[in-house]
């Protein structure tokens, strides 16, 4: 990578992996190491939770007053450069005498950006963009938070190659095989909060919970959220989740209302960076209609379900209010991966305004 030694771009690869020690909640997860000017590490440290020392304070305070002097700071975030419950880790970078600092991603807050303004000012030599797009991704949550003022939501179905998510009786398990599966329960391992509709969990009676193939629950567990009317049963699953469940009417997902906040407002106060909608299709395409959706998971199984009875042809999706073809909600196409017979498209969706490809 230019710019970065094999060491440095190895360095922030680490960074990643220790950020990922840290708490999900209303701060960022940030990673730091330490390189003496060898190359050879001298520490590292991540940052454990608000009012903790952040990552680059973390890993200076593993080493002796002065250890730190010509070192290079490879970071996960930007280093800040405002006091809150701590101070800016830009000046501890500073006064620590560390000559190189190299990060991943811009800090968008406007309190605490210009770190790395504040560190050059100071004759710091400074690398960012290092590995871009994966610390974006590390902390993709937190930054839709910045930029949007909500969680980062990312809707999922399954859904046969014509379309249909459930055959006429209303049965979908199984509709894709256990690989995608797999990967569905991975991704819900790192999301803050899961949800789905009342329609779903009655059908399915789902425990919302993320599981290993062999049905060990992973480490970290979403926030079980069911939206709809109808009541949850005693006897429903979910209510065996490790976590408290979270229902709600669903009525008001991301707008104003002078009856309360909103769900996205509330579950954002409860500090949930990444949202996994999971079901059903009325839940799916609600989310989708309200224009609050920044990714789409659409796992596709090789079956053919075809239609039921008039009016019952459970599709993965419901009315988007695509009246005529013009209004169409397009996607951009991030990937597409096989996973064993099944494969998994993932999108986001496009501004209404945005130019189809080949149009005149």
């Amino acid at each position: 990578m230019p710019g970065t030694t094999d060491r440095e771009t190895a360095a922030m690869r680490r960074a990643f992996e220790l950020a990922g020690n840290g708490p999900r909640g209303l701060n960022p997860q940030v990673g730091a190491v330490l390189l003496a000017a060898d190359g050879s590490l001298l520490a590292e440290g991540w940052h454990r939770g608000a009012g903790t020392p952040h990552a680059e304070v973390d890993a200076l305070s593993r080493l002796p007053a002065g250890a730190a002097r010509g070192a290079t700071a490879v970071v996960s975030l930007e280093p800040c450069n405002h006091t809150g419950r701590t101070g800016p880790c830009a000046v501890a970078l500073i006064e620590a005498g560390v000559a190189r600092v190299l990060y991943s991603v811009s800090d968008p807050g406007d309190a605490s950006a210009g770190g790395a303004r504040r560190l050059r000012e100071a004759g710091v030599e400074v690398v960012g963009g290092v590995l871009e797009a994966d610390g974006r991704r590390l902390i993709e949550g937190w930054l839709t938070v910045q930029r949007l003022g909500r969680p980062h939501v990312t809707v999922k179905w399954a859904q046969s190659l014509d379309g249909r998510a459930a055959a006429a009786d209303g049965t979908s398990q199984w509709i894709t095989g256990a690989v995608a599966r797999a990967d569905v329960h991975r991704r819900r391992s790192a999301a803050d909060a899961i949800v789905v509709g009342t329609g779903t969990l009655l059908t399915d009676d789902p425990a919302l919970t993320a599981r290993r193939p062999d049905g060990t629950l992973f480490d970290a567990q979403p926030m079980p959220v069911v939206l709809g009317q109808r009541a949850v049963p005693d006897d429903a699953r979910v209510l065996g989740h490790p976590r408290p469940l979270l229902h709600r009417d669903g009525e008001n997902l991301g707008g104003e209302s002078p009856n309360g906040p909103s769900l996205m407002a509330e579950l954002r106060g409860l500090g949930v960076q990444r949202v996994f909608v999971e079901g059903g299709p009325t839940i799916a395409s609600a989310f989708l209609r309200a224009g609050l959706v920044d990714e789409v998971l659409a796992y596709i199984a090789p079956t053919l379900l075809g239609y039921g009875a008039a009016g019952d042809d459970r599709p993965a999706l419901r009315s988007l209010g695509v009246e005529t073809i013009a209004d169409q909600r397009r996607l951009r196409v991030a990937s597409v991966q096989p996973l064993g017979d099944d494969l998994l498209i993932v999108a986001s969706p496009l501004p209404p305004t945005s130019p189809i490809e080949g149009d005149a």
